[in-house]
């Protein structure tokens, strides 16, 4: 609810915004992603830049939502959560 209205008024385009991950359809200037990391600190968010936190933030993530929201096992392999460079937070 937060996220996307905030990549949008950058000028982005998100392809899907789900818990702690973004992935943006556009290569992401220095401009925007100073201005996207300004607007999400206003809001108590921030931009994940070292690769180790990111990998670190999705498997806590899949953890959190495996005990708290469902009765079956993730079908996530923890070696799909490869990193790339539009993966932001």
């Amino acid at each position: 609810m937060v996220v996307t209205p905030q990549i949008e008024n950058i000028g982005l385009h998100p392809l899907f915004v789900e818990l702690g991950e973004v992935k943006i359809k556009e290569n992401i200037s220095g401009k925007k992603y100073n201005a996207l990391k300004v607007a999400l600190l206003k809001s108590g968010l921030e931009l994940m830049e070292d690769r180790k936190a990111i990998l670190i933030e999705k498997i806590k993530n899949v953890i959190v939502e495996m005990i708290h929201y469902s009765d079956e096992l993730p079908e996530t392999n923890f070696l799909d959560l490869r990193l790339t460079r539009h993966n932001l937070y």
